[in-house]
């Protein structure tokens, strides 16, 4: 049972899995602290930035509309964080990596003495009979 239990924990998905996870919480504190620190006080060009106060009653309810507010203005800057700067950046990097792997490599290549097309592996020119690099 225990050898079952260390097969399985030793399997290359769960410890990737649990490397994921403890970056994913380091990532998230960096962009949680860019966003509080960072973008959260440039709302406050807007207007009032720290939405707490706002609350109404109803009946002998109180209902704290401000702290919703300030979660989902937290939630609209982390994604538009996330977005930013993660997710464009790495978008552009696989597309010109695709563009890269999708040029077809050249088949032929010039002779440096004949100027004839020839195969791009051929060491001898077969018209001029050159060595080739």
């Amino acid at each position: 049972m225990l050898r079952e239990f260390r097969d399985f924990i030793m399997r290359g998905n769960v410890i990737d899995l649990a490397v994921g996870i403890v970056i994913g919480a380091a990532f998230s504190s960096v962009i949680t602290s860019f966003v509080t620190n960072v973008l959260t006080p440039l709302t406050g060009i807007f207007g009032a930035p720290n939405f707490d106060a706002l609350q109404m009653h109803v009946g002998s309810a109180t209902v704290h509309y401000g702290l919703f507010l300030n979660a989902l203005l937290s939630f609209v800057l982390i994604a538009a964080a996330l977005f930013f700067v993660v997710v464009k950046p790495m978008n552009a990097i696989e597309r010109r990596r695709q563009a890269r792997e999708d040029q077809p490599q050249p088949t032929t290549k010039t002779c440096s003495e004949c100027a004839s097309s020839i195969p791009r592996t051929a060491r001898r020119c077969p018209f001029c009979t050159q060595p080739q690099e």
